[in-house]
Formats: structure tokens, sequence, C-alpha cells
């Protein structure tokens, strides 16, 4: 598999079809192993937050997901094949899931919406089997109660795939520490893809995606809650790109 260094991390420099191919074969291995989509969120934070790191250097896969990232790469001169967005992975994994007969666990987003994008991915690829779902309370991860319920849950249903939609880095956090005890061999942090599926959050039409202002069309539907993500903290990738270059 064609592992590259990238700035702060490595990444795996895969198409789509190639990262579907990996992700069979990682199912198959039933090694408890999880997937992680750096965007430039997640490179920014990755520069002070060593718990990330060591979140990272523990992933089995690492995809791409964002054009800036992949115009630095061409910057670089080492230019990273496909974007490899959650949002658009997602999907994928639904369409392999229901064509293999894998069964999968959506943990994340508020409440009742992992129930209904279960309801609606259902519909859309026969043969998928969402064995459970559950959004779990804020602050759930500090409480004890709530975390053993989490476990429970996935463990009697022992799903094939589990897609935790909680946000960076809470997500990737609870795969790297969670992951072993849960059994599941194949986890996924795929942020707002629950509440894409479920209607919640409108997706950016394909032409932004594919231009790299897909961040332009999520800021224009919470300016309030994104602003200082966008305008204060993922302007130091600036930096941080021309630190690796």
């Amino acid at each position: 598999m064609a592992r590259i260094k990238f700035m702060n991390t490595d990444i795996d420099n895969l198409t789509m079809a190639e990262t579907l191919n990996e992700i069979d074969k990682l199912i198959q291995k039933k090694n408890c192993s999880y997937v992680v989509t750096p965007n430039v969120d997640h490179i920014v934070r990755l520069e002070k937050d060593e718990e990330l790191q060591k979140v990272y250097k523990n992933a089995s896969l690492i995809l791409t997901d964002g054009k800036p990232l992949i115009w630095i790469s061409k910057w670089y001169k080492t230019p990273i094949k496909e974007k490899i967005s959650g949002s658009d992975l997602f999907p994928r994994v639904c369409q392999l899931a229901a064509n293999k007969n894998y069964t999968m666990y959506l943990l994340g987003a508020a409440e009742g919406v992992a129930d209904t994008a279960a309801r609606n991915l259902m519909k859309k690829y026969p043969g998928l089997n969402i064995v459970g779902t559950y959004s779990p309370p804020f602050g759930f991860e500090k409480n004890e109660q709530e975390m053993n319920k989490i476990k429970t849950q996935i463990q009697d249903v022992h799903p094939d795939i589990l897609i935790v939609g909680l946000g960076c880095p809470k997500q990737e956090k609870f795969m790297y520490y969670h992951c072993k005890e849960l059994g599941v061999p194949i986890s996924f942090g795929l942020g707002a893809s629950i509440d894409f599926e479920a209607g919640n959050i409108k997706r950016a039409p394909k032409w932004m995606s594919n231009h790299g202002l897909e961040w332009l069309y999520r800021f224009s539907k919470e300016p309030k809650r994104l602003f200082k993500r966008y305008f204060v903290d993922d302007l130091k990738i600036i930096q941080v790109a021309r630190k690796y270059r």
C-alpha cells in the first residue's frame, strides 16, 4: 500500500476504488482497525495535540479529506491521487456492506438523527443491514455509565463496521481507545456524514466540493459555529504547509 509522508502525518495515497479494496481486506482480517480522514482542521490540530498524534500513528488507513490538502501535495511535488472525504466514502462503504452482507452500527449525531440516517440508508442500499444506532448525550465520554451502555450495545450486536460521527478529535480518540474492546473489524470517524444521510444537514453542491469550496457552503449554513474554525484556526495551515515543504 502506498503510504507517503505528508506534513505532520502519513497518508495512504489511494484512489477511491483502491480504498474500498483495502477496507474490504481489513474487514476480513478482523483485526479491529480504524480509519481517519485528515482535513485542514486535523492537520492544524496534529501540530500540538500529542494524543491525536498517537491516534494517527495507530490508524490502519489515513485518507485525504479536502481539496486544499491535494493542492498542497501538488505544491510539494508529491501529488495525492484523490480527495477521499468521509461523506463521499460513507455511501460507498454502505454499498460495499450491502453487497458483501457486512453489518453496520451508527454511533453519533443528535438524538434520533442516527435512526433517520439508518432508515434512509437501508432504503437506498437494499440488503444493507444496520444492526443498531445510538446518539449519545453531550459529555458522554466522561460518564462511565454512558460509556458502558455504548460498549454493551455495540458488543451485543457484533457489527462488522462501526461509523462514529462525534466530530474531531472526539471520534478519533474514541476509536483509538475503545476499538479493540468493542471487537469491531473496522471503525470510521466520519464527522457530519450521519447528519448528511439523515437529511439533517445539506451537503454542498458537487461543483463546490470539486473546487474546494465545501467549507464556504458549510460556513454559509452555520456561520456562528464555524467562523473561528475556518477563519482563525484553519488559516494556520499556511504556516504548517511552509514548515514541512
